[in-house]
């Protein structure tokens, strides 16, 4: 729920004219920024929060094996195996916060923390060797064409002898899937160098949210017919961002690796904006709201409160994401039960 920091009393008609001049003017300033890059190219850092604070030294210390990974590489595949879930189990077996099979445990498994036990639901034991694993995968490969990381990820789902037999990532749908996914959360993980492409979906999200404006909180609201059109704060942006065709997933926390960070100097109408008591951990994130221009959003707050807008400049305010219709689509949608 979100705290009530600000209450803008204004009728629904000056309220549209004032995020239409929010928007306009955001707009024409980012108007020369389509085509700029930002990416991970460089020295590649983990965005604010991205990775929970009590595994992220884990994973900034054991990206150094090898060349082919990376801290945000690393976090993507850790984030997309069990969503931080250290007890993760799925119905192949797989355990873990790296989600191993026993078999390739046994084998690659290494005592991270030097405890004298090689634990696959130990995050110090786990994290340590998803990186060794990887990088063995890049030792293997080393030879095919190609990107050697994309080869590295390939080895990963279909065995490096699939991409030594046709000289690179296979062509098979399953692990050219695999690799996009995995390359695009990296994006979503990592510390953007340079500015963050504009969003070209961003201006239908927010007609949509506008025309929300005064609609009454639900918790739980999908906005459907039987709950009267209400929504909660993730069901608002979720059903905003539906209408341009991009399927976020439900809850905030997961929304906020939909895309790239931008910083606060460069957020842009349409971008999604954050807010947590943990300013450490992307999982603890409580709410969300549709970033409007101006400092301000247009947010579903809390029970007995209306769709409004809200000032962004709070001491919870966590980060933002820019949504993209390829971060979107290589969430998770069933993570490995506990």
């Amino acid at each position: 729920m979100r705290k009530a920091w600000l209450v803008v009393v204004v009728s629904l008609g000056t309220a549209l004219a004032f995020v239409a001049l929010l928007v306009i003017g955001t707009f024409s300033a980012a108007a020369g920024l389509f085509g700029a890059n930002a990416g991970t190219k460089g020295a590649v850092g983990l965005a604010k929060g991205a990775v929970p604070a009590r595994y992220q030294p884990l994973v900034q210390k054991w990206v150094n094996l090898c060349p082919a990974i990376n801290p945000a590489l690393l976090a993507a595949q850790l984030y997309q195996e069990s969503g931080w879930n250290p007890q993760a189990q799925s119905q192949a077996a797989a355990q873990g916060i790296a989600q191993f099979i026993p078999g390739t445990w046994a084998v690659h498994g290494v005592d991270g923390d030097k405890d004298g036990d090689r634990d696959v639901w130990d995050p110090s034991d786990a994290i340590p060797s998803a990186a060794s694993y990887n990088c063995s995968l890049a030792k293997y490969v080393k030879k095919a064409p190609g990107d050697p990381t994309n080869n590295m990820l390939a080895a990963y789902n279909a065995g490096p002898y699939a991409v030594i037999k046709y000289g690179g990532v296979p062509p098979y749908k399953e692990t050219q899937n695999y690799v996009k996914v995995i390359r695009t959360l990296e994006k979503s993980f990592a510390r953007p160098i340079g500015r963050v492409d504009p969003s070209r979906q961003a201006a239908g999200a927010i007609a949509f949210a506008q025309q929300k404006l005064g609609t009454k909180y639900l918790w739980g609201g999908n906005g459907t017919a039987e709950q009267d059109g209400r929504f909660d704060c993730s069901g608002l942006t979720q059903a905003a961002y539906r209408t341009v065709d991009i399927e976020l997933p439900r809850v905030a926390n997961d929304q906020y690796n939909a895309g790239p960070h931008p910083s606060r100097a460069e957020l842009l109408p349409g971008d999604l904006v954050f807010f947590s008591d943990d300013l450490t951990n992307s999982r603890a994130i409580r709410h969300v709201g549709l970033y409007v221009g101006g400092g301000y959003m247009i947010n579903a707050p809390r029970p007995g409160a209306v769709i409004r807008f809200d000032k962004i400049d709070t001491p919870d305010y966590f980060g933002a994401t820019r949504v993209t219709e390829d971060g979107a689509k290589s969430l998770p949608t069933l993570p490995p039960a506990a």
